[in-house]
């Protein structure tokens, strides 16, 4: 499960496979950064381009064949970024702040302290089977020690700048699809899992 945007992994479609494969590939690696506006609106506007690929970009998995490899480059460089690793790491940082961001109340909190607040609901809660419970801590535990903390707070405000054009393109809360998406994942409905 990635370290970052986890609530946004269950869907594959345009935003949502973008920060899902962009904090779960890069969890280990992610480069903190800066946003600016421009990289933000950048990122959004290149979904139309990214999203008739985001099926083959998950299938390869971490091994993209290079013709693919060339059209993400492409893609990258044609809405102004360096490379397809900048458009990653742009990706990974709005996925920290979309993260920790309180879609209803617009408050921000980094997702650390949401894991370990979560970690507490997960141990205190009578009702998880007790194997399930520990694989739930475990997993929890684990990402909480190789998460980073938000280092550039000002990315909360460029975000919410964009958070009208984020919203249409993200998921509902849950896991399930956004209006046009189609029916959530079979066996997903209703369990409100990430």
């Amino acid at each position: 499960m990635p370290i970052y945007g986890r609530q946004y992994a269950a869907l594959v479609l345009s935003l949502s496979a973008a920060l899902a494969m962009c904090a779960g590939a890069r969890a280990q690696d992610l480069k903190q950064m800066q946003l600016t506006d421009k990289q933000v609106a950048s990122f959004i506007e290149a979904q139309k381009d990214f999203a008739p690929l985001s099926g083959k970009l998950l299938e390869a998995g971490e091994k993209p064949d290079d013709a693919l490899v060339k059209q993400l480059e492409d893609i990258a460089k044609k809405h102004g970024f360096a490379s397809f690793t900048e458009f990653e790491d742009v990706g990974a940082n709005i996925t920290i702040v979309l993260d920790g961001l309180d879609r209803k109340t617009g408050a921000y909190t980094d997702p650390i302290e949401k894991m370990k607040q979560e970690l507490e609901e997960i141990k205190g809660d009578e009702s998880i089977p007790a194997e399930d419970k520990k694989l739930a801590i475990d997993d929890l535990t684990q990402e909480i020690a190789a998460a980073q903390p938000l280092k550039h707070r000002e990315n909360v405000d460029v975000v919410k700048q964009h958070i009208a054009e984020l919203e249409k393109l993200m998921p509902e809360e849950g896991g399930e699809s956004a209006p046009g998406d189609g029916a959530p994942a079979e066996g997903e409905e209703g369990e409100g899992k990430p």
